[in-house]
């Protein structure tokens, strides 16, 4: 859990972001803006792929920057001025970059409106640290809703994105569950000593990390997970199975992320009257 570049750290932010807007009995569709904006997917795919094909990496850093940040938000004022959130042009790109990258698509519902107000700070001192244990991770999930199956196949979204050698550090010297060449591999380029190297990167999936596949289970059950809390989840525990299960069918990981994805955006979206449409994404 606790990279900066992935997208589980994105879901809990934006689940974050839900508890403090508030629940509301307004439902969103995957046909809101059908209307008022027929253009909107086709423009956010164009430019989220344009990105994409100049920097892969982007695609994991639309997935972390969900709920605050949307550099697509210029070319949709332009097709659609005033008209769409935020919240929903990220969403989209969320999804064009998963597909983009490999992996499912599904349909995105839509209908949110934009917070008047929220704090990033607050809603990143809620996210799991990349040092959570099992237990730790499975309680925060299902604080939310989400059950143990869910944790497992968003935490699959490790598959792309890189970490910081500060979020790794302690498991690639301290830990024995961890594949020695793998570990040797991860120290060359993030010195044990604090303050040397902390900014530099390491892939979360070290054989594909530009590509939205299974390989991340893969690596678990090889004991190459890069965090503690990626490897947590095969380590002898109770997700040992699912994961094992992931690794041997991406069909089986694609469908249960896409649900899980689904079941996330459900959770008490500000919909209605409630909140606003900002028209600049970025303050």
């Amino acid at each position: 859990m606790g990279s900066a570049s992935s997208f589980s750290k994105f879901c809990l932010t934006l689940l974050l972001l839900v508890d403090v807007l508030g629940s509301t009995n307004a439902q969103l569709s995957t046909n809101f803006y059908s209307k008022s904006c027929p253009n909107l997917l086709s423009t956010v795919k164009s430019t989220v792929t344009s990105a994409i094909n100049k920097e892969a990496r982007m695609g994991a850093s639309l997935l972390r920057l969900f709920f605050h940040d949307c550099f697509v938000n210029s070319a949709v004022e332009n097709v659609c001025p005033g008209v769409v959130s935020c919240a929903d042009i990220l969403a989209i790109a969320a999804r064009d970059s998963v597909e983009i990258l490999g992996g499912p698509k599904w349909a995105v519902k839509l209908g949110r409106r934009d917070a008047r107000s929220a704090s990033q700070s607050a809603a990143n001192n809620g996210i799991p640290a990349p040092t959570s244990n099992l237990n730790q991770l499975t309680s925060r999930f299902n604080a939310l809703g989400l059950s143990t199956r869910d944790l497992v196949a968003l935490s699959g979204a490790h598959t792309i994105g890189q970490a910081r050698c500060t979020s790794f550090r302690a498991r690639i010297y301290n830990e024995s569950n961890i594949d020695a060449s793998f570990a040797q591999t991860r120290q060359r380029n993030c010195p044990r000593t604090t303050g040397s190297g902390d900014n530099n990167l390491a892939p979360l999936d070290i054989q594909t990390p530009t590509s939205f596949d299974n390989n991340y289970f893969k690596n678990l059950v090889s004991q190459r997970g890069l965090l503690h809390s990626d490897q947590q989840l095969f380590n002898g525990g109770s997700t040992d199975s699912i994961v094992r299960g992931y690794g041997n069918s991406p069909s089986s990981f694609n469908s249960d992320f896409v649900s899980a994805m689904i079941k996330m955006g459900d959770i008490s979206p500000l919909t209605g009257s409630r909140g606003e449409i900002r028209k600049n994404c970025r303050r």
